[in-house]
């Protein structure tokens, strides 16, 4: 099972606005900066959170992008979906026809755990996920990082 480069970037984003939204919007380019994410890769991401309604955009000076509805309200698997991810244990993307195109031995077993792990992320919701201790502290880190370099 792997989740790919997009949704981990998405929900990685999505972390970085929750987080730091109390400032106002935040720039894409300060994302990029905090989470070592391409900007152009950004740009493509938030274009499908924005057309999903998760996030809006602000223009102009101190513009950038917010949560457009409360973190509370906003499942990780509601990001994932967004952009387009699917998490799947199976290597049949769930059609069954893993081994000479009939389900294979374990194909229950993987599809099984593709559930509990949709499951998990629709239970945990932004706010959630960002309260975490260990979040903040990487959070922290993160910033003084940035304000050093910027600073220097």
């Amino acid at each position: 099972m792997k989740l790919s480069t997009k949704g981990r970037y998405a929900v990685t984003a999505m972390f970085d606005i929750a987080l730091h939204h109390q400032s106002g919007p935040v720039s894409l380019s300060d994302i990029a900066d905090r989470q070592g994410i391409s900007l152009s890769y950004l740009e493509q991401l938030f274009t499908r959170l924005r057309q999903q309604g998760l996030v809006k955009s602000t223009r102009g000076p101190g513009g950038g992008y917010s949560l457009a509805v409360d973190s509370e309200q906003i499942a990780i698997s509601d990001v994932i979906d967004a952009v387009d991810e699917n998490v799947d244990a199976t290597r049949c993307g769930g059609k069954a026809d893993c081994q000479n195109h009939q389900r294979c031995l374990t194909h229950d077993l993987w599809e099984n755990l593709s559930g509990e792990i949709r499951s998990y992320l629709s239970n945990i919701s932004l706010a959630q996920a960002v309260s975490d201790l260990s979040v903040r502290e990487v959070a922290s880190r993160q910033d003084h990082k940035v304000h050093r370099v910027e600073f220097s």
